[in-house]
């Protein structure tokens, strides 16, 4: 099992989680951020720190959200390795985001 980053991060942002990911396991585009399948060890550290409440274990993804699945195993590998924190995308809040 992998852990899944869905719709509330897509234009949003927060990378709090790249910052206690000890694998390095999240990749980034212009929109979101995605977790690599074959990186990711299942450890959950990520999923408290979602300001956002974006991350869920694969086996526990919303139904309304399953199309999120294949979109990070398609995205991460072919996007760019995320390693710290940076600021989300402007204009963004929590709160604004986990009202999408």
């Amino acid at each position: 099992m992998t852990y899944i980053v869905c719709e509330p991060c897509f234009d949003c942002k927060f990378t709090d989680c790249v910052e206690v990911c000890p694998v390095d396991c999240f990749y980034e585009d212009e929109h979101m951020l995605y977790i690599h399948a074959d990186e990711c060890i299942d450890c959950g550290a990520c999923i408290p720190e979602c300001p956002v409440e974006a991350i869920f274990a694969e086996a526990d993804v919303p139904e309304q959200w399953n199309e999120w699945i294949p979109i990070n195993k398609d995205r991460a590998p072919v996007s760019a390795q995320i390693t710290h924190k940076k600021d989300s995308l402007v204009g963004t809040t929590a709160k604004e985001c986990k009202k999408k």
